[in-house]
């Protein structure tokens, strides 16, 4: 799969997940490449554009500390439950070395998760991630 088939299939999941929810489940999602040290954004949707920047060193290191402390293969997630604010919410393994970053900077996944509505919501992540997990993101030799 290339980036922008990506982009535009995780564009479509947020929006099937928020009209199945109701209400806005990720307002924030980014996709990043940790192929060089520091990592780098290829795309970032969202209300704090300017602050993600700022602030994206701090935050991929506490997510890489993550990644690199399980083995998660192409199309694994998780969610963070209790993670408010600015914080992750959840990530999928896009490729290797590819990561699509979701969140909700006004509520957390413990907060959505409460809403029966969030059980249809998340059929389009799981869909997005077996699309993924069979066709992953790749970088062209």
């Amino acid at each position: 799969m290339t980036l922008d088939e990506a982009y535009s299939l995780i564009r479509a999941t947020v929006d099937q997940m928020n009209a199945r929810y109701g209400n806005t489940v990720f307002d924030e999602w980014v996709v990043l490449s940790l192929h060089e040290k520091s990592g780098r954004i290829l795309h970032y949707h969202g209300p704090r554009r300017d602050d993600f920047q700022k602030s994206f060193g701090t935050d991929l290191d506490a997510l890489r500390a993550d990644l690199e402390d399980r083995q998660f293969g192409v199309g694994d997630f998780e969610f963070a439950r209790h993670a408010g604010g600015t914080r992750f919410d959840a990530f999928l393994v896009l490729g290797r070395g590819f990561y699509l970053i979701c969140n909700n900077t006004r509520s957390s996944m413990d907060v959505i998760t409460k809403d029966n509505r969030w059980l249809g919501a998340q059929v389009p992540f799981v869909e997005l991630s077996d699309k993924i997990r069979s066709n992953p993101i790749a970088l062209k030799a």
